[in-house]
Order: C-alpha cells, then structure tokens, then sequence
C-alpha cells in the first residue's frame, strides 16, 4: 500500500519520483490526452503526466447527470491549471434506455480522444478480475486490463493517488455515484472485495493483478499459436487443440466485425467437426461450410 509522503520537500519530491518510476508514461515531451474526472485517480495521472515531462490536456466530460455536475467541471478545469494541463470540456447527453452506466460509458468514450491515459489503478484491476469472473469470462477476459502507455498508473495503488493529491495539496472531486449508485463495480468494491479479503486474511488485490498478468502472458502466447491456424479451413479447426481452434475463430469472427459470445463459438466448433452445415451468430449471420472452408452469411431474408 501507498503511504502519504512526510511533509518534507525532499520527502514529497522523493514518493514522487518513487511513484514515477512504477508508471508506464511515454518519453518526456510527448504530447498526451488524459480522461480526467477530476477525482483521486485521474487528478494524480494528470499530475505524474506533468512531473513526467509530458504535454498534457485532461479531456473532462460532463454527463449531465446530476445537478452538481456544472460544478464539478469547474472544479476539474481550476485543478489541471492548478497543475499547470490544458483543460477540454466535453458536454454529452447520455442516450436513453437501459444499464446508465454502460450508456454513460459510450458517451464518454465518443467524447474523449481515442487512446487518452485513463487513472486506472492495481485496485481497479483487482476489481475488473473479479467482475468478469463473476460474468463467466474466460482467459482472455481475466486478464483484465493490459498495463502500457494507456494505463500508465496501474501499478499505482488508491493509497498511491489519495497521496499524490495531498503532496499537491488538492483537493479532488468526490464522485457521489462512486458510492451511491448500486453498480456491479461498486458493490464489487464495497462488499465482495472486502469480504473476500477477510476471509483471506489479507489484501487481495496484488494476488489478483498477479492473476491477470500470468494469464495475460498465457494469452499472448496462445495468440502466437493460434495465429497459425487458418480460421476458415474447417479441416484445420477441427484437427487443431480445441483452445486454440476457439481463439482462431474468436479473432477470425472479432476481426470480421463479428464478435462472437462462447456459445456462438461452440456452434462454429460443431460445423467444423461436420455435425452440421451451418450454425447462426449473434445478429442471425451464419457460418456455413462448404468444401471445408467457412465463410460468414448475412441474415436470412
């Protein structure tokens, strides 16, 4: 856990560095886009992107949501200037309709620049491995989040940022839906995960970013082995070890624009191994066979 620097300069100029020196940021000087709420997590991305050298601009996207939420953008532009960033204003209305946080969630990605920085931390990780347990993912889904130039603090903990914004003597905002919004994260967060920790008798959270980063090596390197395997030769698929047969197709289908569920990879599978001649994707497209080789179908008329 991240401890708070002593009230020292030199104490709080070295926790910093010692932070820097965890993080994935880009060469001194590049210029980069942060999604910044203005919260614990994002205010010490936007503040270790700066003390790295780099040129940054912190992307905040009022979903107008609440009321506060004209203030807390406020609020977000005077810490990035506080912290010496560009500051971008991103106004969006949330489409209707069901699950507001997955809506939510579009809005801000349309908004923002692709590729922006994003304050995911260890505990966000931890967080993210036991969600897609819970939804039934496999493998790949288990290996949560790649850390990288996008996820430059991942290594950081909760502790770390809450300590970042004390040494910059900022306050952050308080994402009231953080708490009150009865979201599979939150109750992830607020009861599982501390739940589970107690009956482990200890911090789970580096066990299971360690969990993610030993199945993220296994992913890549069953990507390597499946990438050998030509995806529209039913003969190859059904001859080829069934793990790497369904990540074949998995790519094969995600790269058609396609992205099949297990279920539709299953069926694909049965075509393959000639129990039948065609099988439905999500959306009524078809895989058919002929001649052993696969090809995708649009929906029947």
């Amino acid at each position: 856990m991240g401890a708070a620097p002593a009230s020292r300069s030199s104490d709080v100029e070295q926790f910093l560095d010692g932070l820097l020196r965890r993080c994935t940021f880009p060469t001194s000087g590049t210029t980069v886009s942060v999604a910044f709420s203005g919260g614990p997590d994002s205010t010490a991305l936007l503040a270790l992107a700066c003390r790295a050298g780099l040129t940054v601009t912190a992307h905040h996207v009022d979903h107008q949501l609440r009321s506060g939420s004209a203030d807390e953008a406020t609020t977000a532009a005077s810490i990035a200037d506080r912290i010496g960033a560009g500051f971008a204003l991103h106004r969006v209305t949330v489409a209707d309709g069901p699950n507001l946080e997955a809506r939510a969630r579009a809005a801000r990605r349309a908004a923002i620049p692709s590729g922006s920085m994003t304050g995911h931390t260890a505990d966000d990780q931890a967080e993210t491995v036991l969600m897609r347990l819970l939804r039934g993912s496999g493998g790949d889904g288990l290996a949560a989040i790649a850390p990288g130039v996008e996820h430059p603090i991942l290594a950081l903990r909760r502790a770390d940022t809450e300590a970042v914004c004390a040494a910059y003597g900022i306050e952050p905002v308080r994402d009231p839906s953080n708490v009150e919004w009865p979201t599979w994260r939150n109750r992830v967060r607020h009861e599982l995960l501390p739940l589970a920790a107690d009956i482990a008798g200890r911090d789970l959270t580096p066990i299971l970013t360690r969990t993610a980063d030993l199945l993220r090596d296994e992913n890549d390197l069953l990507d390597a082995l499946a990438a050998h395997i030509d995806a529209t030769d039913a003969r190859a698929i059904a001859t080829s070890p069934a793990p790497l047969a369904r990540r074949a197709l998995r790519h094969w289908l995600t790269d058609a624009g396609y992205p099949p569920d297990a279920a539709a990879i299953e069926r694909v599978m049965a075509v393959a191994r000639g129990e039948a001649q065609a099988c439905e994707l999500p959306g009524g497209r078809r895989v058919v066979r002929s001649r052993q080789r696969f090809s995708i179908l649009p929906p029947e008329q």
